[in-house]
C-alpha cells in the first residue's frame, strides 16, 4: 500500500483522512520511506528531518481523530525551497556563504501559511546558490539530477523540489520563480507548477531580485495546485508589495473546462526558438484545447526580444545581493554568479531607468493583449533536459541559462500567472511542457484551462 500512498495527490490524501481510511502518519512514512530509497540518487533534499515530520504527523493524526482538522491541508506531506526561511532549519540558499550556526525562528509567509494549515514539512530541497541560474547545483549540494535519468539536470532553480515532486518525495512543493524558477524545472522534470500573479502569494523576505521574484506551487496534478494556491495566497502584513487580500478558493471553477475561451498561440513569440521534437509535442497539445471548444488562434509576434531587460534586471539584483560581501566569502561563490554581479554594478541609474521604462512598456503591451486574447500559448522550454554540470547545454555555443529559456523571462518582467504543463515525451523519452500564460490575476482561468488538459491528457510521471 506505502508505493502508492507517496504518490497520492493532496486531495485525496485529505479524503481519505477524512473518512479514517488513511493516517497522517501512514502516508508520511510512505513519503520517507521513499525518499530513503531515492533520494540518494536524485539529490533532491538538503534538510531531510523524519523525526520532527513524524512528531507533525502524530499531531495531525489525533486532529483528524477529534474531527478538527487544522486546515485544507492538514496532514499532507510538503516541502519548502531552501530560499524561504523556515524554523527550526537553517536557509542557506545554497550557499557557502550564510552561517547555518544562527538562529532560525521565523518562517517565510508561505512557509506560516501551509504550516497554520497543518501541512507536514519533510524538509528542504535542493537549488542552486541564492537561485541565480536555470540548473539546480550549488556549492552546499551539489547536482540533483532529473528524475527521468539522473545524469541529467533537474532545471532550476527550484530543481530540488520539482524532483521530490515528480518522483513521490513531497505532495505540495514550494517553488519561487524570478526568471523561471518554477516552469524549467516543471518542464524538464514533467510536473505541474504555476508561478502566479506578483503580489498574489506574500514573501518574505523579498528576492534580490525585487518584483521579478514570485513564489508558487509544485505539484503532481493542477487541483493540488489550486488547493495549495488557496493556502498561500492568504495574505501576511511583512509583504510590502502585497496587493490586496483576493479571498479566492482557486478550486472554484476548475473543472468549467475552455470551451469559448480566446487563446493565441505562439511558437516562439517572433524571435525565440524551439527544437522540432518538442515543438511537435507543443503544437499537438494546442490543437486539444480547439478540441475542447476553445478558439485557437496561432499567431507570429508576440513582442520584441526583451532578453537586455531581463538580464540588466537580473544583474543588478546580483550586484545587490553581493555587494558588501567579504572576499573570503566572494572566494566560495559560484564564479559567473559573480560576473554577473559586477556587470550589474556597472550600470548607471539613467540606464537602469531606461530599463525600468521598457519593462513598462512590454507590461502595457501584453495588458493591451490580454484585451483580445483570454490566455496565451508557447512552449515552456525550447529543449528538453542536459547533463549535470552544465549551466547550458553542451556543445549549442550558449553562455547563460536565459539563452536556453526564452519563454519564461519575460512573464516575470510583465509579473503575469504562467504554468508550465507537461504535454508528452520526445521520441528520446524525455517529458516536454506547454506554458500558458493569463493576464494579471487571471490566476483562475490558467488553472481552468491546465485543468482541462489535464482531464484530456492526465500528466505522466517517471517510475523511478
Amino acid at each position: 500500500m506505502s508505493e502508492d500512498i507517496f504518490m497520492m495527490p493532496a486531495t485525496e490524501l485529505v479524503a481519505r483522512y477524512k473518512a479514517k481510511s488513511l493516517s497522517p502518519v501512514e502516508a508520511t512514512q510512505a513519503v520517507l520511506d521513499r525518499v530513503d530509497a531515492v533520494n540518494e540518487t536524485y539529490n533532491a533534499f538538503c534538510v531531510v528531518d523524519a523525526d520532527r515530520a513524524l512528531t507533525d504527523a502524530r499531531e495531525s493524526e489525533a486532529r483528524w481523530q477529534r474531527g478538527e482538522p487544522a486546515g485544507l491541508i492538514d496532514g499532507v506531506p510538503a516541502t519548502i525551497k531552501d530560499l524561504m526561511l523556515s524554523k527550526g532549519w537553517p536557509t542557506l540558499r545554497g550557499s557557502k556563504t550564510v552561517d547555518p550556526d544562527q538562529a532560525w525562528d521565523e518562517d517565510a509567509p508561505i512557509v506560516a501559511r501551509m504550516r497554520e494549515h497543518g501541512a507536514v514539512f519533510l524538509g528542504k530541497t535542493t537549488t542552486p546558490e541564492f537561485g541565480w541560474k536555470g540548473v539546480t547545483d550549488s556549492p552546499v549540494s551539489g547536482s540533483t539530477g532529473n528524475p527521468w535519468n539522473p545524469a541529467l539536470c533537474s532545471g532550476g532553480s527550484s530543481g530540488g523540489a520539482a524532483v521530490a515532486t515528480a518522483l513521490g518525495m513531497g505532495t505540495l512543493n514550494i517553488g519561487s520563480d524570478g526568471g523561471g524558477s518554477i516552469r524549467m524545472p516543471g518542464a524538464f522534470c514533467g510536473i505541474f507548477g504555476i508561478k502566479s500573479t506578483f503580489g498574489v502569494v506574500p514573501a518574505y523576505p523579498q528576492s534580490a531580485m525585487s518584483t521579478l521574484s514570485h513564489h508558487g506551487p509544485m505539484t503532481r496534478t493542477v487541483a493540488d495546485t489550486a488547493l495549495m494556491l488557496t493556502v498561500i495566497s492568504e495574505p501576511d502584513p511583512r509583504d510590502w508589495f502585497a496587493g490586496p487580500p483576493l479571498g479566492i478558493d482557486y478550486r472554484d471553477g476548475l473543472e468549467d473546462g475552455v470551451r469559448g475561451l480566446r487563446i493565441a498561440y505562439s511558437r516562439d513569440l517572433g524571435w525565440a526558438w524551439c527544437d522540432p521534437d518538442v515543438a511537435a509535442l507543443v503544437d499537438k497539445a494546442v490543437s486539444v484545447f480547439a478540441e475542447l471548444g476553445a478558439e485557437v488562434e496561432e499567431i507570429e509576434t508576440i513582442f520584441d526580444d526583451p532578453t537586455e531587460t531581463m538580464v540588466t534586471h537580473w544583474s543588478v539584483g546580483l550586484a545587490v545581493l553581493v555587494d558588501g560581501m567579504s572576499e573570503a566569502q566572494r572566494a566560495v561563490m559560484d564564479a559567473p554568479l559573480l560576473e554577473l554581479a559586477e556587470q550589474g554594478r556597472a550600470v548607471d541609474v539613467v540606464a537602469l531607468r531606461r530599463i525600468e521604462m521598457a519593462r513598462e512598456a512590454l507590461g502595457r503591451r501584453m495588458n493591451l493583449f490580454h484585451a483580445k486574447y483570454d490566455l496565451l500559448m508557447t512552449p515552456q522550454l525550447p529543449l528538453t533536459a542536459f547533463p549535470t554540470g552544465n549551466e547550458v547545454p553542451p556543445g549549442r555555443g550558449m553562455t547563460r541559462w536565459w539563452e536556453w529559456s526564452p519563454f519564461t523571462y519575460p512573464f516575470n518582467l510583465t509579473q503575469q500567472p504562467a504554468a508550465t504543463v507537461p504535454c508528452g515525451l520526445t521520441p528520446d523519452g524525455l517529458p516536454a511542457a506547454l506554458q500558458i500564460v493569463g493576464t494579471k490575476y487571471a490566476d483562475p482561468m490558467v488553472l481552468r484551462a491546465a485543468r482541462a488538459y489535464e482531464a484530456a491528457h492526465p500528466f505522466q510521471m517517471p517510475t523511478a
